[in-house]
């Protein structure tokens, strides 16, 4: 028998998967043991279930037993086991308050509401169901149960249709994406897509609903102070020709990198490509790893440069970035300058044994490298002379020569 144990007393897991006494089981599966109330119900749905005749009966019995206020009480918290809430929506001569606090709370899962709503004979409370837009704007397959549904009222059939024909059925412009990201609770990409020049761009809703999954990053955590006049002169409009050139750039360093370069993969770059110079700034400073990892592959320094500003990047992937020739060298200096960075040793030597990194960057790093390292570098044909030199000098002065 599979089921998922939330609580975490042992003796409920003991019971559950048959470890414990067989007396206890048959005692728990009457609900004469001594538990606390969650761990009983839990212990008491999961048997509902077993293949054991006994104690799938006694468990169904102890349960019908329960009284209402009981029931109501339970469904009503917020730490009641969802398997509670999945055993009674699925009973359909359960009370209807009690069906009422299950619609009700929060820890019922959406696959419970589904076949609820396409279940139940209770108009009303699919009129109830139909009330929450966000739930089925997050999970379509509500609004077809109780559209499915012969027991349906008309206010219950008419709120579902509206949802449908609002949010999945006509064509959706910016603005209508937009609604419907806050209605998921996704508003960092809501923020994005409301700033986003569709015109120009021509992305289409899919694309832009694509873009929108890549945001994490709000604006209120964004800063953008580093972006200064110097760089807007940059943030040119490219041709045709000039993105076909940046995407097979991208795709051909991932593919160096030993990334995994599948059609949908080159079809989310194509996508990306789509948007012009200052969305990618935008993008690149917002978006999550997918977006950093190919947006960090962008010939245009101030791009790239906003990888390296989104907040949430981490120390994995600046170490990787180190290590990449094809990074512009404004770049690997603004890593070097990095004091949380500047910390971790595989970053400082990344960038050190890197030719792209600047010289002056890389002479102070090497004072902080160890000796086999400095070794490795001082015979590195990679990296300049200079740096090899110093290296060098470093190891021999450190050996004591």
């Amino acid at each position: 028998m599979t089921f998922a144990i939330e609580s975490t007393n042992p003796v409920v897991r003991s019971l559950i998967e048959g470890a414990a006494p067989e007396p206890a089981r048959v005692a728990a599966s009457r609900g004469i043991l001594p538990l606390p109330q969650n761990d009983l119900f839990e212990v008491l749905v999961a048997f509902a279930a077993s293949t054991n005749a006994e104690l799938a009966e006694n468990a169904r019995e102890a349960l019908s037993e329960l009284d209402e206020e009981t029931l109501l009480a339970a469904a009503r918290s917020n730490d009641v086991p969802v398997a509670f809430l999945n055993y009674f929506a699925g009973r359909p001569k359960a009370p209807a308050k009690l069906h009422e606090a299950i619609i009700l709370n929060a820890r019922t899962p959406a696959a419970t509401v589904i076949a609820f709503s396409r279940n139940t004979d209770n108009g009303s409370l699919l009129e109830l169901i139909a009330t929450n837009q966000q739930m089925m704007i997050q999970n379509p397959a509500i609004i077809e149960a109780i559209i499915a549904n012969p027991h349906r009222t008309p206010e219950a059939e008419r709120r579902a249709a509206e949802t449908k024909r609002e949010f999945f059925e006509k064509e959706r412009g910016s603005e209508q994406i937009v609604g419907e990201l806050r209605a998921q609770g996704k508003e960092a990409a809501a923020e994005f897509i409301e700033q986003l020049d569709t015109a120009s761009s021509g992305l289409s809703d899919d694309d832009a609903l694509l873009i929108a999954s890549m945001i994490e990053v709000p604006d209120s955590e964004t800063d953008d102070a580093w972006l200064g006049l110097e760089y807007l002169e940059e943030l040119y409009e490219e041709t045709d020709e000039q993105r076909q050139h940046v995407i097979n750039k991208i795709v051909g360093d991932l593919q160096v990198d030993g990334d995994e370069i599948t059609n949908e993969r080159i079809s989310v770059i194509n996508r990306v490509m789509k948007m012009g110079m200052k969305d990618r700034v935008r993008l690149a400073m917002k978006g999550d790893r997918e977006a950093r990892n190919i947006l960090i592959r962008d010939p245009n320094r101030v791009v790239a440069q906003a990888v390296v500003n989104n907040p949430r990047i981490t120390e994995q992937e600046v170490e990787k970035i180190a290590a990449m020739r094809s990074i512009p060298e404004d770049v690997l200096r603004i890593v070097a300058n990095n004091r949380q960075w500047a910390r971790s040793y595989a970053i400082v030597h990344n960038l050190a044994r890197n030719p792209r990194t600047p010289i002056g960057s890389v002479m102070t790093i090497l004072n902080r490298l160890q000796l086999r390292d400095l070794k490795t570098i001082s015979e590195n044909k990679n990296v300049s002379d200079a740096v090899r030199r110093q290296a060098l000098r470093l190891f021999q002065a450190r050996k004591g020569r």
